[in-house]
């Protein structure tokens, strides 16, 4: 692994885990032997990171020179940790792993009066029935990204079933279900699909690029205007 993944692993390892963080559980996220991973917090501290801690007392992260400083208002703090929260409810388990991952990474950035707001948060969330995540989210937000064509089975309402060319535009999450917003390449047309009833999911080849955001304004602006999509 070049020595930059490495650096760039330790320092990961370092805003995410629990603090302070013994040399050889950092060697074992990085990879390295004990050896390394001394040379690498030197390396890192080299670089202007600040590290409290030596070998045998753990490390800790007091200032991260690859994030610039941020200033948030105690009442921002409490607005990010809780939508951040959120997603340990609504998302799919790499959504929810990227929430935890965003949140280390911005109170990393925070001065430690707001660190210590943010760990120590008022507001949290709780929800007694989580939403089941959809099999097919991952391939529906990186075809969404990359502006894939898609084939996909999909059940309506009365149970029937057709299959598809889409081009998949945005994921919504509603109360108790998720909505895949698309153009439909059968009916010519915008449609919402509900992820519960889509059965398989997989790429054609082709792709709408760069058609994604102007269709997506379209598809917002029918809904404001009254039309809604079938």
């Amino acid at each position: 692994m070049p020595r930059s993944d490495r650096l760039f692993r330790l320092l990961h390892a370092l805003r995410t885990l629990p603090q302070p963080v013994t040399a050889q559980r950092l060697a074992e996220e990085t990879g390295v032997s004990l050896r390394s991973l001394y040379r690498d917090i030197a390396a890192l501290r080299a670089g202007g990171a600040l590290i409290d801690g030596a070998p045998g007392y753990g490390y800790t992260l007091t200032e991260d020179p690859a994030l610039p400083p941020q200033m948030f208002t105690r009442l921002e703090v409490e607005a990010l940790t809780l939508a951040l929260a959120e997603l340990r409810h609504i998302g799919d388990p790499a959504l929810s792993a990227a929430a935890k991952s965003a949140q280390a990474k911005i109170i990393a950035t925070l001065p430690e009066r707001v660190q210590r707001q943010a760990l120590h948060a008022v507001q949290d969330t709780y929800r007694f029935e989580r939403r089941p995540a959809s099999p097919h989210l991952t391939t529906l937000r990186e075809a969404s990204w990359d502006e894939a064509e898609l084939r996909i089975t999909y059940r309506d309402k009365d149970g029937t079933p057709t299959e598809r060319p889409v081009w998949p535009l945005s994921i919504v999450f509603l109360d108790h279900t998720l909505m895949l917003l698309a153009w439909c390449g059968l009916r010519q047309d915008f449609r919402r699909f509900d992820l519960s009833r889509i059965g398989s999911v997989t790429r054609t080849g082709a792709h709408f690029r760069p058609r994604r955001v102007p269709l997506l304004r379209e598809f917002h602006a029918r809904m404001r205007s009254g039309i809604p999509p079938a």
